[in-house]
């Protein structure tokens, strides 16, 4: 079974190549680069679930007749920002999706904010597409605080910022088997691989 990933993101590719590996045997994770790369797509839908959507069925025209078609869309939801960034996390800082930027805006905004008001959490959600164009849609969250500065280097986007529950150092910190235990795409991803084991019993 060959799932093919509606992202250009290196990382995204990596990380959910590695859960694979180690909950679905037989499955395997290409980029989209596989099929000549991600076709242009306007995620202007408002919903984690409606860009995943959009992502998965675009790639899913390009795809061989037994190829299926993964995508993720994913943010950071602050409880003090009523939500935001949300879908926009990507882009918090403008159209260039410069990752530093990003981050940099989002601890201006919660300057000042008091520790017992700085709770949030990441959201993944995951659409897979058969051959047939038959969906299913996944969702895994992880939830935590954000600190007043950034700590650390690992990971990306906002993990530095964010300390997930039960843990008391940023996603920046920890180390990459944690974050991939804990994360919101891991627990996505777990749902994927729950469906698929079943779907072949």
């Amino acid at each position: 079974m060959k799932l093919f990933l509606a992202s250009g993101n290196a990382h995204k590719v990596r990380e959910l190549q590695d859960l694979a590996r180690e909950t679905v045997p037989g499955v395997a994770i290409e980029s989209a680069k596989a099929v000549g790369g991600m076709p242009p797509v306007v995620e202007d839908t408002g919903t984690f679930v409606g860009n995943a959507r959009k992502k998965a069925r675009a790639l899913h025209a390009l795809l061989p007749p037994d190829g299926w078609a993964l995508a993720d869309d994913s943010g950071i939801c602050v409880d003090a920002l009523g939500g935001l960034p949300g879908v926009e996390s990507a882009y918090f800082a403008g159209p260039e999706g410069d990752d530093g930027a990003n981050l940099r805006k989002l601890v201006e905004k919660m300057r000042g904010v008091p520790r017992e008001q700085r709770g949030a959490h990441y959201v993944c959600v995951l659409v897979l597409i058969a051959p047939n164009g038959a969906e299913q849609v996944f969702r895994g969250e992880c939830h935590g605080r954000l600190l007043d500065d950034p700590v650390g280097s690992g990971g990306f986007g906002y993990d530095p910022l964010f300390v997930p529950e039960g843990f008391d150092r940023t996603f920046g910190l920890l180390s990459e088997e944690t974050k991939q235990a804990h994360s919101h795409r891991a627990r996505a991803w777990a749902e994927v691989a729950a469906w698929i084991n079943t779907s072949k019993a």
